[in-house]
């Protein structure tokens, strides 16, 4: 067998086991990134928009949010899906219009734009999520924001640790 028949081969083989892969309560890793990359995003008016948007897509779309890291150009959140939820895109896709509204209206960045896509990861395991989250909320001590981690101040969770 060829080197790239056999990558082709293992390819399909991990494609068939994912299809199968189901986690009951599953907590989705979710990262948002400003059209540009504009450093935008890290201040107070941002921060509480957009935990008042996050809390609202839990009523409407059945969506939790557990911890978030916000930073001047991208957002970092671990979410989970209510039983009767709608799906991922719809919530992200839907936070992601009602922020943008609100910080035009409200905070006046008229030009204001998020990415059209976003990446998401579904984590499988307590310590996934445990080092997942470890490596988020360093970045803005990787980025030279802050001296410590626990510094950043547009950081937090709203509905689970």
């Amino acid at each position: 067998m060829m080197m790239d028949d056999w990558r082709a081969e293992e390819s399909a083989q991990r494609l068939r086991r994912l299809s199968r892969v189901w986690v009951e309560e599953p907590v989705f890793f979710v990262t948002v990134c400003v059209a540009g990359r504009r450093a935008v995003l890290a201040n107070e008016g941002v921060h509480g928009l957009l935990r008042e948007v996050w809390q609202t897509g839990s009523r409407l779309h059945g969506w939790q949010v557990g911890r978030y890291v916000i930073m001047p150009d991208h957002v970092h959140l671990f979410c989970s899906p209510n039983r009767d939820a709608a799906g991922l895109s719809e919530f992200v896709g839907g936070w992601k219009e009602w922020s943008c509204k609100s910080f035009r209206r409200r905070l006046g960045l008229v030009d204001f734009q998020w990415q059209p896509n976003f990446f998401d990861h579904v984590l499988r395991s307590a310590e996934s999520y445990s080092e997942k989250w470890q490596y988020v909320r360093s970045n803005p001590l990787r980025a030279g924001l802050v001296v410590g981690a626990e510094e950043w101040p547009f950081a937090g969770y709203l509905d689970f640790e």
